[in-house]
């Protein structure tokens, strides 16, 4: 358990607070690119660490990131006109360019443009995802570097959601590797309830021993599951601070990772990221079937014209079934990531941590709260947080079934990190 003192410290991510300025210390992917799909199109909010932003696509095809509020009376910029390489604010035509700086004010007489600049972001885009960084320019890391962020349109899926939780337990949910074959167990098989099956080595194993090794990035953490008397299950992950995983993509599929960011909205809310990627030839397995098994499907499982909220939400109790659960799914909750947004998002949107009881099956959890506590630490001193530099840039994960007598690492560790 933590003190409701570290709860707090952990929790908390807006302009000044201690995990925020750490936050603001890596590049955020902040939106799909389609999202601002061409020059002078129609501007987006966004709300990113308790901060409300406007993105826009200028005439010359850069993005800016701006504060929503004009800094001449407040209003929101949102409403502005994106046109001849600014965006200019409807209320009294004050214009701004990519930098925040003000280039034009329709309603002065005498103008005093390059006097005022509104707060700006720098952004850039990689992987079909628009990436702002809010930290000190001084400090500004390299470009984020994923695998997936290097692989070709046809080689990777995108997808994002609203979850109504603090990203701290969103995150944590995400690394806790011991609840997936329970959560996500299928009872019997059916297309339209998917899950884990139980004939799946990842449900037929013994509940797992958690190994964690630290690195420069995060971590690396692996759940070995005892298969009978003469087989173990190996499942090999990364933690790469602050909010990403990088997972195995299940078994039989040799040739792909996905993984998840989770990113703070505010306090209250973050958005979930959710990706696979193959450094094969095409992506195959992760289609519109596998977008529904997940829960992450536009239309069916996400409102993207309600900001990429849940379908499946607290305002219809995540459409538990039931007579689903007592049947076809260990949850009743259709979607394996609609299962998760509803554990999560259950605790409350901020859960007191003081009043946990953990278990060695929780050791990745505890670790990382331990690696973000100390990089607060680190930037407080001055110094730089683990994961903002290239350590991760080849990192996979993998799983795999071996004898009992077999030293796991031997097979993970060379593919989890290949070096290419």
């Amino acid at each position: 358990m933590l003190t409701k003192e570290t709860n707090e410290l952990l929790t908390h991510v807006g302009p000044g607070t201690p995990m925020g300025d750490l936050l603001r210390r890596y590049w955020i992917p902040a939106l799909l690119d389609w999202e601002l799909p061409e020059p002078d199109c129609a501007p987006v909010r966004l709300r990113l660490l308790g901060e409300d932003l406007v993105a826009f696509r200028n005439t010359s095809g850069q993005i800016g990131i701006l504060d929503e509020y004009c800094p001449h009376r407040l209003t929101s910029l949102w409403l502005g006109r994106n046109e001849e390489n600014g965006l200019r604010c409807v209320y009294h035509g004050w214009k701004f360019d990519i930098s925040g700086q003000c280039v034009d004010q329709m309603n002065e007489p005498k103008q005093f443009a390059e006097k005022i600049k509104a707060k700006s972001y720098s952004a850039l885009e990689l992987g079909g995802v628009i990436w702002v960084y809010m930290g000190p320019i001084s400090e500004k890391p390299a470009a984020p570097n994923f695998e997936w962020t290097r692989a070709a349109t046809h080689q990777r899926s995108v997808t994002k959601v609203v979850e109504e939780c603090n990203w701290l337990q969103a995150l944590e949910g995400g690394i806790d590797t011991s609840h997936a074959p329970i959560l996500h167990r299928a009872l019997k098989e059916n297309p339209a309830q998917p899950g884990i099956p139980i004939n799946d080595v990842f449900v037929q194993g013994e509940a797992p021993t958690l190994e964690v090794d630290e690195t420069e990035y995060g971590y690396r953490y692996y759940g070995i599951r005892r298969l009978g008397s003469d087989e173990q299950y190996a499942r090999g992950y990364h933690y790469v601070m602050p909010w990403t995983q990088l997972r195995p993509a299940g078994r039989g599929v040799s040739n792909q990772t996905h993984g998840h960011h989770w990113v703070p909205i505010d306090d209250e809310r973050c958005i979930v990221w959710n990706w696979y990627y193959t450094w094969e030839e095409r992506l195959v397995s992760d289609g519109e079937a596998g977008l529904k098994a997940s829960g992450n499907g536009y239309g069916e499982d996400i409102n993207v014209e309600n900001g990429f909220t849940s379908v499946r939400n607290r305002s219809n109790w995540w459409e538990i079934d039931r007579s689903v659960q007592k049947t076809e799914t260990f949850s009743g909750i259709r979607g394996i990531n609609t299962q998760d947004r509803a554990i999560q998002e259950m605790m409350g949107t901020i859960v007191d941590r003081s009043k946990e009881h953990l278990g060695p099956a929780d050791k990745a959890i505890i670790v990382a709260r331990k690696l973000l506590a100390d990089a607060v630490k680190t930037v407080q001193d001055g110094g730089n947080p683990p994961g903002a530099d290239s350590s991760y840039y080849n990192l996979r994960a993998i799983d795999t079934v071996l004898p009992s007598d077999v030293n796991w690492r031997d097979h993970l560790l060379p593919e989890m990190n290949p070096g290419r």
